[in-house]
């Protein structure tokens, strides 16, 4: 079982990044805040936590950021009706401290709004989630680069996932200038898969 991958980062689209370990292209699926990151490092060497889902027809690889990340998708896969997708799906649409306030506070109509999850799921993960998550340990924030240059690379970063320049500047101006990377980019995937 692969535990992680360290490589270079070859390629990164809308859903899957292309590390190289060992002479190997390793095609990994993974949340648009990974992605988002990876396309940041794009030729660097990157370590990337791994996930192997070995079906009767098919074997895929799943990447994430950290070991939190990789903990949470474990954890939605043992909700009733999420697959490793609609787990990737979720992990797209919300933080790790979002998701499990949403599942203690039992907010279904919250959890309602991420991707690809119904009032039904969202009731499941609730019964099956609450009280077993634990929040990950706060990462000691990044020194907060000047407004421009993190403007520019969120918009960098959104027009390499495959949105339209257009609906990115209109989006990327409206966020505060304060705001850092991380937050902009969820607030900005937010907005732009609902446009």
């Amino acid at each position: 079982m692969i535990g992680y991958l360290k490589g270079q980062i070859i390629e990164v689209t809308t859903e899957v990044a292309l590390l190289e370990a060992a002479g190997v292209g390793y095609e990994l699926t993974c949340s648009a805040n990974t992605l988002a990151f990876l396309q940041d490092q794009m030729g660097q060497v990157a370590v990337v936590w791994v996930h192997t889902h070995v079906r009767e027809d098919a074997l895929q690889l799943f990447g994430f950021l950290d070991k939190a990340e990789k903990q949470l998708f474990l954890s939605l896969l043992k909700v009733n009706g999420v697959g490793p997708k609609s787990a990737i799906n979720i992990l797209s649409g919300t933080t790790y401290q979002e998701l499990f306030s949403m599942i203690e506070s039992e907010d279904v109509r919250g959890l309602s709004k991420l991707p690809k999850v119904g009032k039904k799921t969202a009731e499941q993960m609730i019964l099956t989630l609450k009280g077993k998550l634990v929040v990950a340990e706060p990462v000691a924030p990044a020194k907060t680069k000047p407004a421009r240059s993190t403007h520019k690379e969120l918009a960098s970063a959104l027009i390499n996932l495959g949105f339209r320049a257009q609906d990115v500047d209109r989006v990327v101006t409206q966020i505060p200038a304060e705001t850092d990377l991380d937050s902009g980019l969820r607030t900005a995937l937010s907005a732009l898969t609902s446009l």
